[in-house]
């Protein structure tokens, strides 16, 4: 009995997301100069034909791995509540996220700064400016409504902080401080500390950085 058009197109989009998730993990291994479409199709269980016939190269592999990454950016604007609530769900959010998929947010920041793939961003980011711009406008009215003497200021300083902690947690894994660091980024923005933690547990004693290992 033939598929029916809707199964197709779930098998279609399921194979798409393993050569995707392969390539995050090859990636991660070996770098984009270091990764091979044979090992990716290999990885992900899919003949080299069917990976080539959606991701023609590595280019377009790494363009579809920014397109989602900066989609999940400009979701932020979809947050409700008043100012303080939108900022505090905002820390958290990129907080949780972090925690629960560092690997990839490590391997999606070294694709946005190597200089093979920098551009690939770029155009990605070109692409998608009218939803960024909407992500922007919404933090700096946020920003607005606490009261900000430079709104835009703010904006990209909450971005550039948040990107920085994703950054040295990619570094450092388990041993970064999540908790410590965030009740400091609710302080720091004048927030009512948080009453949980992220995780369920109590926050790990704070040690000194060392890039031994890099797991959640």
């Amino acid at each position: 009995m033939p598929r029916s058009s809707s199964a197709n197109k779930e098998k279609r989009a399921l194979a798409r997301q393993k050569i995707l998730a392969a390539a995050l993990r090859v990636f991660a291994e070996k770098g984009y100069n270091g990764a091979t479409i044979t090992e990716i199709t290999s990885r992900a269980g899919v003949s080299r034909g069917l990976a080539s016939y959606y991701f023609p190269s590595k280019h377009l592999l790494v363009e579809e791995l920014l397109d989602a990454y900066l989609d999940g950016v400009a979701s932020i604007v979809d947050i409700p509540g008043g100012p303080d609530e939108r900022l505090a769900a905002i820390i958290d959010g990129v907080l949780a996220t972090m925690m629960s998929d560092l690997p990839v947010q490590g391997v999606i920041l070294s694709l946005v700064v190597q200089p093979s793939t920098h551009p690939i961003f770029a155009k990605v980011e070109a692409r998608k400016d009218k939803r960024l711009r909407l992500l922007e406008d919404s933090l700096r009215d946020l920003f607005a409504q606490r009261g900000a003497a430079d709104p835009a200021v703010e904006e990209i300083m909450l971005r550039s902080v948040l990107e920085g902690v994703v950054f040295k947690a990619a570094v450092y894994g388990r041993q970064y401080p999540v908790e410590q660091i965030r009740g400091r980024l609710y302080d720091m923005y004048g927030l009512p500390a948080p009453r949980t933690t992220l995780s369920g547990a109590g926050p790990a004693p704070m040690g000194r950085l060392r890039a031994a290992d890099r797991g959640f």
